[in-house]
């Protein structure tokens, strides 16, 4: 614990682990909406927020529980290719409620390259939602559409099959090969395209 008469004591939520100050000052600075991206230990969680003075106000919000309830994902719920899907969901319901620019707010996660933030960033890009951003971080296509997934568990099936099936015990419970993530990737993403499309 640091003492003497300069240490001074940061703010509750700072010491937390839960707001970062000096970032949240520069993106209300922006006056545009928040796109939160949160990863917890088992879900993507995505939010358009608006900051107000007595607490920020959620516009529309979506999440990789969403995406296995409604639109048939059977795959992981944190990975890279969820992430996307989740991203341009959010997309899709942004642009719903007339929002078309927004500021991605990451919170303290490290703004690491082709991570899952980011792929969920690149999901938001691509339903039509204006954020700013660097290309350099957004993950490759094979990367979101999983075939380094696909790659490992095509590895895992040949070395140790006893392995395979301990790894993607969820995949398999739920009649899913993780050697076909890919396809069923671009399948979900197909649904949202036509569920965003009827709901016009």
């Amino acid at each position: 614990m640091a003492r003497g008469p300069l240490y001074k004591v940061p703010f509750r939520r700072r010491r937390q682990g839960i707001t970062d100050y000096r970032l949240r000052r520069k993106l209300l600075l922006s006056r545009k909406p928040l796109l939160v991206v949160r990863k917890t230990s088992r879900h993507v969680i995505a939010q358009l927020v608006k900051p107000r003075p007595r607490g920020d106000e959620v516009i529309v919000s979506a999440t990789s529980i969403e995406l296995v309830k409604k639109h048939g994902w059977r795959a992981s719920t944190k990975n890279s290719s969820a992430a996307y899907l989740v991203g341009y969901l959010i997309g899709l319901k942004a642009l719903k409620e007339s929002v078309e620019e927004a500021v991605l707010h990451i919170g303290l996660h490290r703004p690491v390259k082709g991570s899952v933030v980011f792929a969920a960033l690149k999901g938001a890009l691509d339903a039509g939602l204006k954020v700013p951003h660097g290309e350099e971080v957004l993950p490759s296509e094979e990367r979101i559409k999983g075939q380094h997934v696909e790659n490992y568990a095509k590895m895992l099936l040949d070395q140790d099959p006893e392995l395979y099936e301990r790894r993607f015990s969820k995949y398999l419970e739920r009649g899913l090969r993780p050697e076909e993530l890919s396809e069923h990737f671009e399948e979900c993403l197909e649904r949202l395209k036509k569920t965003a499309a009827q709901a016009r």
